[in-house]
């Protein structure tokens, strides 16, 4: 999910000064991870993980509800794991590929740091993905999205919990091609909101509906949503889907009750947050988001989940938290099966992340040889009454 846009230029100035930094500080084998002797090893020092996400900034609550899953799960494991305590280093990437580098060069320069738990935005994901592969540092990410991740990418550190946008947009686009013969999309010029109205476009026209209209609406410039507000009910469309993040999406909804637009609207989970909820209020009531993810206050698997989580935090999970959840204790467990084999480092953790088969909250977690987690699932939420709740799976709803 959630990444924001970088000038090229940019990218390849700083992702290849941090990939130098790296070279010079590990010599990386063939598969990526690390020779044990180069390797900052977690049984000589501390052991460590890091959470790399976006903690301040207009996205930070997505990045709060992951990171605090992954304090419940360390603090779980800890008391449970005298013998082997793991730390936690925080990244704050601001959900920026701008910002990413940095936060990426502090973990790849702490040698005692084994795994990584993110990063959360695809745009972060693809400015410094080569960079930890380099460093031989295994990622593995909550809510990472974006179909080229796992399919044009080629990096070998990568792996996600999440289906990609590709198949949560296909999924979406068939709901709404039964639910409307007219659509207008509407995306926000982010990779993943690029990607995601792609594949629902898609899918809306294989299932027989017509796209009236794509437009591109710049979230870093815009404020005033009545203009593509007014557009869209111009149209006569039956639903609109909007590909974008929360902030953005709530001005959207009220632009489009503003206007009186009467259709069905829509959008993926860079919508599925209290920002949303919060921000948009009434306005957002009738909106339908798709997400491949889970809400643990539903969810009777995720009871004991949702009880700790709000005992430690004084609130209820929300958007990727029982997915954060599980990736920590699948990197948990990565770091146990690599100890048992006599080293914690940055290369036998790297290999125990490659061979798990560990079964979580949200879905068994083992991968495929891109990255991509086995088992996926795609979700379909409604706002009404201020909240967003649970529809069930998006194939029979």
């Amino acid at each position: 999910m959630r990444n924001r846009s970088l000038a090229k230029v940019a990218a390849v100035s700083v992702a290849g000064a941090l990939a130098l930094a790296a070279c010079s500080n590990s010599t990386p084998n063939n598969s990526g991870g690390l020779n044990s002797g180069s390797a900052g090893t977690g049984t000589q020092g501390a052991i460590k993980i890091a959470f790399q996400g976006p903690l301040s900034g207009e996205n930070a609550q997505l990045g709060i509800n992951e990171i605090n899953a992954t304090k419940l799960a360390l603090d779980q494991w800890n008391k449970a794991n005298a013998d082997l305590q793991v730390q936690l280093v925080e990244l704050d990437d601001v959900g920026d590929p701008a910002k990413a580098p940095a936060a990426a060069a502090k973990a790849i320069q702490d040698k005692e740091i084994v795994a990584v738990v993110g990063p959360s935005f695809s745009g972060p994901t693809k400015a410094v993905c080569k960079t930890y592969e380099e460093a031989g540092l295994v990622l593995v990410s909550p809510s990472a999205t974006n179909p080229d991740l796992t399919k044009t990418l080629n990096c070998a550190a990568f792996h996600r919990v999440v289906p990609p946008d590709s198949l949560e947009g296909d999924l979406a686009g068939q709901w709404l091609a039964k639910k409307a013969k007219t659509v207008y999309l509407v995306d926000d010029l982010t990779d993943y909101g690029k990607g995601a109205v792609d594949a629902v476009e898609a899918a809306v026209k294989a299932g027989g509906a017509t796209v009236v209209k794509r437009e591109g609406v710049d979230k870093d410039k815009t404020k005033d949503y009545s203009v593509i507000a007014q557009a869209v009910k111009a149209s006569g469309a039956e639903a609109v889907f909007y590909g974008g993040y929360d902030a953005q999406a709530a001005l959207f909804a009220k632009a489009l009750t503003a206007v009186n637009y009467p259709g069905l609207r829509m959008s993926g989970n860079g919508v599925l947050s209290t920002v949303f909820s919060t921000n948009s209020g009434a306005d957002g009531d009738g909106w339908y988001i798709s997400c491949g993810c889970l809400d643990a206050t539903k969810a009777d698997n995720a009871k004991e989940f949702t009880a700790a989580y709000k005992a430690m935090f004084n609130t209820d999970p929300s958007t990727y938290s029982p997915e954060s959840y599980d990736v920590t204790n699948a990197v948990l467990e990565a770091i146990k099966a690599a100890k048992a084999k006599g080293t914690v480092d940055r290369k036998s953790v790297w290999d125990a992340v490659k061979a798990l088969n560990y079964k979580g909250l949200t879905t068994t977690i083992k991968f495929a040889a891109n990255g991509d987690v086995e088992n996926q699932v795609i979700n379909l939420y409604k706002q009404d009454g201020g909240k967003i709740g649970l529809v069930g799976d998006i194939k029979t709803s």
